[in-house]
């Protein structure tokens, strides 16, 4: 009996010990296969991932795919929120649902990063980024586009959204929009007869609701997409005139000189469009009603209907100081020319300045004839702006002038606030291409702002003023424009800006988009790094980038404005096979023993030689 009792103990343990056993290597299992499958779903590539934080506004802005679930953006950050640090988080769908890390992430304010994230770990690495990045900015129109379409709801807002993505992966990391409030002329307006700056195509003003270029919703629909991509939006600020006024005022007056805006002709009381009420707008945004002491003057009396220059009289009225000497004075452009010397002007200028960058979100400006303004003006405009909104605000302005010494005197005088376009290189660009191959290319860059002050130097080849039938027209020729191109966009120095028409064609201008896409890949993939000039010969240039740590593969470009040829440049590469990127020569170049090749170009053209 006592055996069958121990028997059965241990049978009752022993069999206790397997049933234990087996819940244990079940549970096991269980935890191995739920471990299994969280990691296979911790490392499924993500198909997008978005960055959201401060400096977006907690919008979503792809990040870029770098490599195997890595991806990457570089985006500076300002002051925060008013709720502390800057800060962000990594969003997977971009609707919340799963962001990283738990807690918003915090930065230092007013600071470039490289932000890193790893979809199958979740870790973001963060590095303080100092290297300049190679932007391009792309007027984004062209003076002639057709006007907004009404019935198929469709416009240069609507055409510029779809374009985004491919201006994006190509290289381009701002857009100069045209003036987006209502002109005078309506949906004719191309923006710079400028009626009501509160007006992005909101108001049933001017005969239309819409502008030239389409409806406020769509125009934010715009901003919101550039930013999604990671493109920077400058808005076109036009503050030296009004058009278009509601109605007339008497204005006593003196008559000058067309020519010498000093000369005083005769004095008279004229009827002057200054009247500005926005029926149409009422009072939303800003119930500022502009009249004739908000002027300086105006160019037409209805009374007589004489089409003169007329400067107002009154307390403190006179031509503002300093501007451009040319005619003596040259404050007086168009339109009704504002007194920049007006409180009230300078006060409400300012107010709608706030107000449009935080109603629309861009990142910057274009001031439109800033020669004919102030110069201390936008000294004051800007400070307050940046100071006032924590953001940066990238400025560049339109000071038309061939001459050098003008553009470093405005420079000067506005202390570095802003940048400037180099006209003079414009200017030698539409010289070059109307020589005949004749041109001393050694000069190409002699008196430009691009070699006096690069870091202050906006290059273009063409805009909307230059392009045929204009008021400035200047139009470099379209066999010289890769040339050009490549000029602007394959150097160390300035800030590329690409015209919309030499892209996507123009009337009497050709379409090149494959060939400045190509030009603008090289810039974002190979434009880096020591730079080497051969600027020796009066038709044949040249110049070798030799890359960087990051981008560590060198370039060669090479030009004629006259018959083929080739030069000697280092690339700092030893017997390394090089091939022209534009495709203008079919044969493979190879480096020899010292990194120098003998690279070649056809005449009248350009080639790109890039490491294969």
């Amino acid at each position: 009996m006592k055996k069958l009792v121990v028997t059965f103990v241990f049978m009752f343990f022993l069999s206790f010990f397997f049933i234990l056993n087996g819940c244990v290597n079940q549970t096991l299992k269980t935890s191995y296969h739920e471990k299994k499958q969280i990691l296979k779903e911790v490392k499924s590539e993500w198909g997008n991932a978005y960055f959201r934080g401060t400096p977006n506004n907690w919008g979503i802005t792809h990040m870029s795919k770098i490599g195997p679930h890595t991806w990457q953006i570089i985006i500076k950050f300002n002051n925060g929120d008013g709720y502390g640090k800057p800060r962000f988080k990594i969003d997977h769908f971009g609707d919340w649902k799963e962001s990283y890390p738990a807690n918003d992430y915090e930065v230092e304010p007013y600071t470039t990063y490289k932000i890193t994230f790893y979809d199958d770990t979740h870790y973001i690495k963060v590095e303080k980024y100092i290297k300049a990045v190679n932007g391009v900015m792309l007027q984004a129109f062209q003076w002639y586009l057709p006007e907004y379409n009404e019935k198929t709801k469709s416009g240069l807002w609507v055409e510029l959204s779809k374009k985004i993505p491919d201006l994006a992966l190509m290289g381009i990391t701002a857009l100069w929009l045209p003036p987006a409030y209502k002109g005078q002329a309506g949906k004719s307006d191309v923006g710079y007869g400028v009626y009501d700056l509160y007006d992005l195509g909101e108001f049933n003003q001017k005969g239309t609701i819409s502008t030239k270029y389409g409806t406020k919703e769509q125009y934010l629909k715009l901003i919101e997409n550039a930013h999604l991509y990671n493109i920077q939006v400058y808005g076109d600020i036009v503050f030296n005139h009004k058009m278009g006024a509601d109605n007339t005022e008497w204005v006593n007056a003196t008559k000058v000189s067309w020519n010498n805006r000093n000369i005083e002709i005769e004095n008279k009381t004229i009827k002057a469009w200054t009247l500005f009420n926005f029926p149409g707008r009422n009072n939303k945004y800003s119930d500022f009603k502009w009249r004739w002491y908000h002027f300086d003057g105006v160019d037409w009396d209805q009374n007589t209907g004489e089409k003169a220059i007329f400067r107002f009289n009154g307390i403190g009225k006179a031509w503002d100081w300093e501007v451009d000497d040319e005619n003596f004075n040259y404050d007086y452009l168009m339109g009704a020319d504002l007194d920049m010397d007006h409180p009230e002007v300078v006060q409400e200028l300012k107010k709608w300045g706030k107000w449009y960058v935080n109603f629309t979100k861009i990142d910057g400006f274009r001031l439109d004839a800033v020669k004919h303004i102030k110069f201390s003006f936008f000294n004051d405009w800007l400070d307050y702006m940046r100071n006032v909104l924590g953001k940066e605000l990238f400025t560049v302005g339109e000071y038309w002038s061939t001459d050098i010494n003008k553009l470093e005197n405005y420079i000067s005088k506005t202390e570095g606030r802003m940048s400037l376009f180099d006209v003079p290189l414009h200017q030698h660009f539409y010289e070059a291409s109307n020589s005949g191959g004749y041109y001393d290319m050694r000069n190409i860059f002699n008196g430009t702002l691009v070699q006096k002050n690069p870091i202050k130097a906006v290059t273009f080849v063409e805009n909307h003023d230059t392009q045929p039938g204009q008021s400035l027209s200047s139009p470099v020729q379209d066999w010289f424009k890769p040339l050009a191109y490549a000029m602007i966009l394959l150097r160390k120095d300035g800030y590329p800006c690409v015209f919309y028409g030499d892209m996507y064609g123009a009337p009497g201008i050709k379409e090149q988009y494959g060939t400045i896409k190509k030009l603008i890949e090289a810039r974002k993939l190979y434009s880096y790094g020591k730079q080497y000039d051969y600027l020796d010969h009066q038709d044949i240039i040249g110049w070798t980038r030799l890359g960087d740590e990051e981008h560590p593969k060198s370039m060669a470009v090479i030009l004629s404005d006259g018959p083929g040829g080739s030069k000697w440049m280092y690339v700092g590469k030893k017997k390394t096979k090089f091939i022209d990127l534009l495709g203008n020569i079919k044969e493979e170049i190879w480096t020899n023993d010292y990194g120098w090749a003998e690279f070649k170009v056809n005449g009248g053209s350009v080639s790109v030689w890039v490491e294969e």
